[in-house]
């Protein structure tokens, strides 16, 4: 049996997804709404029989059949929060007087080339399928926004901090899903992809943007700025004759972006992954040479013997 406490709007906690997902049954307690998550109303606790794939959901911990729950051992589940309050707090100590040096000679200048690095330390540990490092580096990226957040909070002229951050992070989330948190649902919304076509539409409207290109980040790598804006373009109509052409090494490159992402795939993703499958055939090539005695550079016939097969 577990108890899981869920928060307001629902909120359901997210390591308690598979419990209640793998149950025999759901049992709605104090403050849930048996209809939201299809749950069976708890009976009485004397007539409660606990068993090990059953979930009782609950706002309040000190309700009577989650005490008597925690009293025989049941696990609970509870929604994260003070450990990234904790991690605020200690950005804003390194920040202040008597903290570390180098942090507080930090701006968002200067903390660029980290932030760009920790992003792609992540979209590795993805790729690899590593959790342990996955887990780690989504924490040096959530260090950057910490680090740039507390910086933008010193501004003398126009300051802001994580407080504001998240604040409109969570306007932005609730505007943007109104099926979800109008009350009303939103009939534009039917399944994930009208859900991503209804988020760039209000995102238009919500920034007042006059052209389907407004807001594409220039200076992300040049596959990725090429599909997306092969991506925002298709979206507002333009027909694929008009995409680049020529015989120079650039419009043949947009051009093999734009086909991969008009055909679904992510062809920053697919380059990614070819040149790591190169990168690992050639570093088998080399130990495989260095084994038999040989050192780099290698002679032609040398790299096509060892090269692995």
């Amino acid at each position: 049996m577990t108890v899981v406490l869920v928060g307001e709007a629902p909120v359901l906690p997210a390591a308690a997804l598979p419990a209640v997902r793998g149950a025999a049954a759901v049992y709605a307690g104090e403050g849930v709404d048996p209809g939201v998550w299809g749950a069976e109303p708890v009976p009485p606790v004397a007539a409660f029989t606990p068993a090990p794939d059953v979930v009782l959901l609950t706002t309040d911990p000190a309700e009577p059949a989650a005490r008597a729950l925690v009293a025989a051992g049941s696990p609970v589940i509870r929604t994260p929060g003070a450990p990234l309050l904790d991690a605020a707090a200690v950005m804003d100590r390194l920040r202040s007087p008597g903290g570390c040096p180098w942090d507080a000679e930090q701006d968002h200048e200067s903390l660029r080339q980290y932030l760009v690095e920790e992003t792609y330390e992540l979209l590795e540990a993805i790729e690899d399928g590593d959790r342990a490092a996955l887990r780690e580096e989504l924490g040096d990226v959530l260090l950057q926004v910490l680090f740039h957040a507390r910086i933008a909070a010193e501004d003398p002229s126009a300051p802001f901090g994580i407080d504001e951050v998240a604040a409109d992070l969570v306007a932005k989330l609730v505007g943007r899903h109104p099926h979800v948190f109008s009350g009303d649902g939103d009939p534009a919304v039917r399944d994930a992809t009208t859900q991503q076509q209804r988020w760039e539409e209000l995102k238009q409207a919500e920034k007042q943007r006059t052209s389907s290109l407004d807001g594409v980040a220039t200076t992300q790598p040049a596959v990725a700025l090429a599909a997306k804006l092969v991506q925002r373009a298709a979206r507002a109509g333009l027909p694929a004759d008009l995409l680049p052409t020529g015989d120079d090494t650039g419009s043949t490159l947009f051009a093999v972006a734009a086909l991969a992402k008009l055909a679904g795939e992510d062809p920053e993703t697919e380059l990614r992954a070819a040149a790591r499958a190169f990168a690992q055939r050639v570093r088998a090539a080399e130990l495989s040479a260095r084994t038999a005695g040989l050192t780099t550079p290698l002679p032609p016939e040398a790299w096509r013997t060892h090269w692995p097969t």
